[in-house]
């Protein structure tokens, strides 16, 4: 009676994790893999094992290692633009200080990240080939365009609503080209060069002054 009791109080009790954490787990499993081995070293075999489950397990989440792909792209891209986001809870409501403070969000950690980068360039082939995959890139790309575009459009300012697309196609533009290069160059740029050039560039393209809205974090260099 008493082993028995040491038995089951050593037993540790079993949770369950909820489906959408497991489905999380095995999209960065497969983002794991990509970044260390380009897209043929996510096997569904390699996935299965690095996320510490069976392959039938992802079968059971995930149709066909396709669908798995296109899911962990656009976990990775929607985090991205979901971190760029974040600081809009704590931003001023001043709309140039929020739209200054999302734009810099995007040249900062952990957007900015040499990783995120290296696993967009290994998507591309697929974006190019697989109609889905490129749906998929369309649909991330819109999310933090669409973001972008209505901080624009709260500026006290007149604009018609193709001005304003066009606005948001152009910053857009900017900051994907510094989110690169800063990204992959990290050595190269001084502290807060990426946040002055991505401000002053977005703000000559609406007409805005962007820097003077910004507010640097504490211990930003000036």
């Amino acid at each position: 009676m008493a082993g028995k009791e040491i038995i089951m109080a050593d037993r540790r009790p079993y949770h369950r994790e909820p489906e959408e954490t497991r489905r999380e787990h095995l999209m960065q499993a497969a983002l794991d893999l990509i970044a260390e081995g380009g897209p043929q070293a996510a096997t569904v075999r390699a996935i299965a094992a690095r996320a510490g489950v069976t392959p039938g397990l992802i079968r059971h989440y995930f149709q066909t290692k396709e669908t798995l792909t296109r899911a962990a792209y656009r976990h990775l891209m929607d985090g991205m633009t979901a971190q760029s986001a974040k600081v809009l809870t704590s931003s001023p409501a001043e709309p140039k200080a929020r739209l200054a403070a999302f734009i810099a969000a995007s040249m900062r950690p952990p957007v900015l990240d040499a990783q995120a980068v290296a696993l967009w360039a290994g998507f591309l082939y697929d974006i190019q080939r697989d109609p889905e995959m490129r749906e998929v890139h369309r649909a991330t790309y819109l999310h933090y365009r669409d973001t972008l575009e209505a901080l624009i459009r709260a500026l006290p300012r007149m604009r018609s609503n193709e001005g304003l697309r066009h606005d948001a196609i152009a910053c857009n533009a900017v900051i994907d080209g510094l989110w690169m290069e800063g990204s992959i160059l990290t050595d190269t740029f001084a502290s807060d060069d990426l946040t002055d050039i991505v401000l002053r560039s977005c703000g000559a393209i609406i007409g805005v002054d962007l820097q003077s809205a910004f507010l640097r974090p504490i211990g930003s260099l000036t």
